[in-house]
């Protein structure tokens, strides 16, 4: 017994031999006013090493070298490694109890966040370590298996040589972060977001449907009147009358087949004006001879003429309703008539030469759509040719007073026609699609003869060679062709030539009137082209392009080029130039005349005619007037 008492006493002796030593230590650091040793714990690459904030003396401060606690320092000092090996065991087993429950709770997220940022600080700490010229507070790692002396250098356990460079700095920021993943790890916010989309997945939104009010059976509703609720005064329900289908009637109805009677709509068929009309066109028709061939005026006599030539309030009239498309002037030398077709469907007569007393305007109804081509016939200028879209070609006979039916085709849209025959017999029409027909007026009935197919998309003007009868210029959409009566084939036929300069569409194109040798065409390129057609060969080359403004836009009758018949080298066209006008040109090219109404013409004439002996000049335009130039 004696001899355990004497060890414990030496054990107890060497204590406080320890302590002392301790407090030695101490008292040579005079200028520490505070002793503070508390312990940080960070988790850094899975191991949770202590931090211990160390003070240190500023009495002997130097900026190149700062002084440390000398219990601290001073790595050969035996009384450190006294009190080192001491309580090795026992601040491990604190660390261990304090520690455990900490890493445990901390998620592999966080984990792997401080590894990467604590190699990052790592790496950085050894630039910043120099830098350092204030006070600080020197802080010393340790491992679990440190002891609490905190100066034990010697110890050589992981984690503790592994983070010694690190600064105060980046250790605080090393604590919080670990500090901070522990929070968030502990509030399990993964768990409680999961549980969340569940929930919300699970439940449904309920069924918005409106309730409908419930009816009473005893409700009073709206006070209606009788004739609504369909009874009469007694009560008595009234019996149901039959509802009848509304008819939508067509704007432009087709006129039925067949002959139809020359009716004027804006005068009264059983007057004496209109019986007297009649009797004078039939009258001066039988008087109109064939026109005797006289030599062409030279260029000179014929400005001249032209100059001659004037209009005034009583040769401007409104002559149809809507738009002009088609211009005809009577063959006779004795009374000035004009015809013109319209827009409506309407064929318009006016006699220039009637008494004051009279108004001197008929209009008919022979078509439900626009008459794009009128003529006199060259055999009997009693009749009156009309071609309109609707698919009907009409002969109007001033001796009967009726319009005959020439050609019927409701399947199909016409467009232009013109005479085969000097006779007039003979016909061809174009067609809108594209196909030609041949046209008998001798044989019985209102078909065609031969209808072709031709290379086109689309036919605008169709011309017969004034000489040659027996060929035909066409206008299409972008090409002109020439074609042979005696090669047409029904399948299809090919052109005998083609004039392929122009770039846009193409509205017309014409022989010359008395001999054929040159073509004018009008195209939306705003060119007049003349081509030379004495030879019809496979090649017809150009002689002449004309700049002239051809837009007219789509509320104006497109311009179409035309031959003075009396002369064989001009050529007449309206003009979208201000003041409005009509111009003549030479086909070299020259500006020969232009006709100047100044009040009298204040609208664009698209469609004009000349007389094909006099120098009388009608042109359209698009409210339904006729302007006569005349000498």
């Amino acid at each position: 017994m004696s001899g355990s008492r004497a060890g414990s006493e030496e054990k107890a002796g060497l204590s406080r031999q320890r302590l002392q030593v301790k407090v030695n230590e101490y008292k040579e650091n005079q200028n520490i006013t505070c002793v503070s040793l508390r312990p940080v714990q960070t988790t850094v690459l899975g191991k949770t090493p202590k931090v211990f904030l160390v003070p240190f003396s500023l009495s002997n401060y130097k900026p190149d070298q700062p002084k440390h606690p000398k219990s601290l320092l001073d790595k050969n000092s035996n009384n450190e490694v006294a009190c080192k090996k001491c309580k090795k065991t026992e601040i491990r087993k604190t660390c261990r109890r304090i520690l455990t429950p900490r890493m445990a709770a901390t998620s592999s997220k966080a984990e792997s966040t401080l590894q990467k940022t604590s190699l990052d600080v790592y790496t950085e700490s050894d630039k910043q370590q120099h830098k350092s010229t204030s006070d600080t507070v020197i802080l010393r790692e340790v491992d679990r298996e440190s002891s609490q002396d905190l100066d034990s250098d010697e110890d050589t356990t992981p984690g503790l040589d592994e983070f010694s460079g690190l600064s105060p700095y980046e250790r605080k920021r090393l604590k919080n972060i670990s500090e901070n993943a522990n929070f968030f790890a502990s509030l399990q916010l993964s768990e409680s977001a999961a549980r969340l989309r569940e929930m919300i997945k699970r439940r449904q939104p309920p069924a918005s449907k409106r309730k409908k009010p419930k009816k009473r059976e005893n409700e009073t509703g709206c006070r209606r009147s009788m004739r609504l609720l369909k009874v009469d005064p007694s009560g008595v329900s009234l019996p149901a009358t039959p509802t009848q289908p509304t008819i939508i009637e067509d704007e432009n109805p087709m006129l039925p087949p067949g002959p139809l009677e020359m009716t004027p709509e804006n005068q009264d068929a059983d007057s004496e004006l209109f019986k007297r009309f009649l009797q004078t066109w039939a009258e001066v028709s039988k008087t109109s001879g064939k026109n005797t061939e006289k030599d062409l005026p030279n260029i000179k006599s014929y400005k001249a003429n032209l100059n001659g030539m004037v209009i005034n309030e009583d040769t401007v009239r409104k002559v149809t309703k809507g738009s002009v498309f088609s211009v005809a002037l009577h063959p006779s030398e004795i009374r000035t008539l004009v015809a013109a077709g319209a827009k409506s469907g309407q064929v318009g007569l006016w006699d220039l030469t009637h008494q004051s007393k009279e108004d001197g305007v008929y209009v008919f109804q022979p078509h439900s759509q626009p008459v794009s081509c009128l003529y006199f016939s060259p055999a009997n200028p009693a009749h009156i040719l009309s071609l309109s879209y609707d698919g009907t070609l009409r002969c109007g006979d001033f001796s009967r007073a009726i319009f005959e039916e020439v050609y019927r085709d409701e399947r199909s849209s016409f467009s232009s026609f013109d005479f085969l025959g000097e006779d007039a017999s003979t016909l061809i029409v174009g067609h809108w699609n594209g196909n030609i027909s041949l046209v008998d007026r001798r044989t019985p009935g209102t078909s065609y003869e031969k209808l072709i197919n031709s290379s086109l998309r689309k036919i605008r003007t169709v011309h017969v060679h004034p000489v040659h009868r027996q060929y035909f210029i066409t206008a299409g959409l972008r090409d002109t062709h020439i074609y042979d009566t005696r090669h047409l084939n029904p399948r299809g036929s090919q052109p005998l030539i083609s004039l392929t300069e122009h770039t846009k569409s193409i509205a017309s194109a014409y022989f010359s009137p008395l001999t054929g040798n040159k073509v004018v065409t009008t195209c939306a390129d705003c060119k007049l082209r003349i081509f030379d057609s004495s030879c019809i060969s496979s090649e017809i080359p150009l002689l002449t392009t004309i700049r002239h403004n051809t837009i007219t836009g789509r509320w104006l009758t497109r311009f179409q080029a035309v031959w003075d018949p009396k002369q064989e080298d001009c050529i007449i066209v309206g003009s979208m130039a201000h003041p409005r006008r009509v111009e003549i040109f030479h086909e070299t090219g020259k500006q020969v005349h232009s006709f100047f109404g100044g009040e009298c013409l204040v609208s664009v004439c698209s469609i004009n005619a000349m007389h094909p002996t006099r120098y009388i000049l009608a042109g359209g335009n698009s409210s339904g007037k006729v302007h006569v130039f005349m000498s």
